[in-house]
């Protein structure tokens, strides 16, 4: 029986000669060496060899045994007879490290090996100052060298405080989700976002404003973000839910926070903002510094706000974007499903937070009135909400009361009133001056040469103003381009 070119046995059989790296030798021939194997194991042979030279498979699946819950398996297999062999062709590994999982009685971490430190016996030291510093081993490193006098590397202090280091980073991830009874918490942020208004892009300054019960939010625009615009969204968060939750937290502004220190327990409100809760009766409370997620349901309401509410959107007037803003809290925020209480935050809030709150008792704004305390500069002005008062020249770099009402704006000293204007609208940068504030300021003579002065001027514009202009006035006669068109000829 011969065989053909592809190593099969002539006749069709279906057995076949396979590839064998073995070599013939002097003692035997090449046709001794074959074996005959069928065509299927063969291939199965050939396919894992191919894969055996071409990975380090049983390194991967030596490797791959590190875990309790092969060690464990290693342990019942061997429980019920199992060999040694047996389990290794089984997990895939070696057997040899089935008899040492089962010689050591189960599986056991690896192990960093013991060095002595110089750092050894300042632990409790090491850790302190770490946590003092938030995490900046550079700097105790410094202090431990200038402490201690241990000069080590940078490197030797972070391996020491990495432990430590894992902690901030927990702590500082880790966030724990709670929820208020109606009435007792109200949070408050602002979010700024370029918004294009009439064709140009402004800045917009939003004002957030959300229970912490119902979810239900209020939203307002400003230009900026300063303490009165604080005051005025929170007093018409008041009026429009109509009553007064416990306690307002709000961000660490620096127009609300004069200081705030969590290590020291030291948190000073802005007298304005204490004035403001007193009125109100709130208890003002601060979310931890760098630390945002405290108040999490208002930081999430920002976001909503920009995103559904602003994004994509142009308006032609900033009454436009205000009105906008109202319906879309009315007919969308109000009545959406929310996604933690599965509830529309209208109907949250009508059913049981509205009784919560406390009532507003018919109070007047508190806005209506402010005192303020200002210093008179040398041209005889006090500066309130970016315009400029005069008074008598007398109180220069004296200390003043200053009375804002509604239309008014009082200067006081002594405990009388020294001047009375009328207020101007905030942020316009104007100056009103009443007569005879600037007297002694400078003579009377050259103030006399400086009002005359301007008196042709005025004149003159009021006659621009006043008296039509002919054409026949703004047209030269002819004879001026003729004695023109001359000198140009010479």
């Amino acid at each position: 029986m011969g065989c053909d070119g592809n190593g099969l046995l002539e006749g069709g059989a279906a057995w076949a000669r396979p590839y064998s790296p073995c070599q013939a030798t002097a003692k035997t021939g090449p046709e001794a060496t074959r074996k005959l194997v069928h065509p299927v194991e063969r291939i199965t042979k050939e396919s894992k060899c191919l894969a055996g030279a071409s990975s380090l498979e049983p390194m991967a699946l030596e490797l791959a045994v590190q875990t309790p819950q092969d060690v464990e398996a290693m342990r019942r297999l061997a429980a019920v007879g199992w060999g040694r062999r047996r389990i290794a062709k089984e997990l895939g590994c070696s057997p040899e490290t089935v008899r040492k999982y089962l010689r050591q009685g189960g599986w056991q971490p690896y192990g960093k090996p013991c060095r002595n430190s110089v750092l050894d016996g300042h632990g409790e030291w090491l850790r302190q100052r770490f946590l003092a510093h938030r995490g900046n081993a550079d700097v105790v490193r410094q202090e431990l060298e200038r402490e201690k006098g241990l000069k080590v590397s940078l490197r030797t202090v972070e391996r020491a405080v990495e432990p430590w280091r894992l902690e901030m980073r927990n702590a500082a991830l880790a966030t724990v989700r709670f929820e208020t009874p109606p009435g007792r918490q109200l949070q408050a942020d602002f979010g700024q976002c370029v918004v294009r208004i009439g064709g140009e892009r402004e800045r917009v300054h939003l004002a957030v404003l959300t229970l912490g019960y119902s979810r239900r939010l209020l939203v307002r625009a400003f230009r900026s973000e300063k303490q009165e615009h604080w005051l005025a969204a929170l007093e018409e968060g008041f009026r429009h839910w109509g009553g007064v939750p416990q306690e307002v937290l709000m961000d660490n502004a620096r127009a609300l926070v004069s200081q705030h220190d969590p290590e020291r327990q030291i948190l000073v409100f802005a007298q304005r903002l204490e004035e403001f809760a007193r009125y109100w009766d709130f208890k003002p409370r601060a979310c931890r510094p760098y630390r945002a997620r405290t108040k999490g349901k208002d930081e999430r309401g920002v976001a909503y706000v920009k995103q559904n509410a602003i994004a994509g959107r142009e308006f032609d007037s900033w009454a436009e974007l205000e009105a906008h803003l109202v319906r879309w809290t009315r007919e969308v925020a109000d009545l959406r499903i929310h996604g933690t209480t599965g509830e529309a935050p209208l109907e949250r809030f009508l059913r049981e937070e509205v009784q919560a709150l406390q009532p507003l008792e018919a109070k007047p704004s508190f806005l209506a009135e402010q005192e303020l305390v200002r210093i008179v500069h040398s041209d005889c002005c006090v500066e309130v909400e970016a315009n400029w008062y005069s008074a008598p020249q007398a109180l220069i770099r004296q200390r003043v009361s200053v009375l804002v009402r509604d239309q008014q704006v009082l200067i006081r000293h002594g405990g009388r009133i020294v001047a009375e204007h009328e207020r101007l609208r905030p942020g316009s940068r104007s100056r009103q001056v009443i007569d005879g504030h600037w007297e002694g300021l400078v003579p009377q003579r050259q103030r006399q040469e400086a009002v005359a002065s301007l008196e042709p001027i005025k004149v003159a514009a009021a006659e621009r103003k006043s008296r039509p202009v002919r054409s026949s006035e703004l047209a030269r006669p002819l004879s001026v381009y003729a004695e023109a068109a001359g000198e140009v000829a010479a």
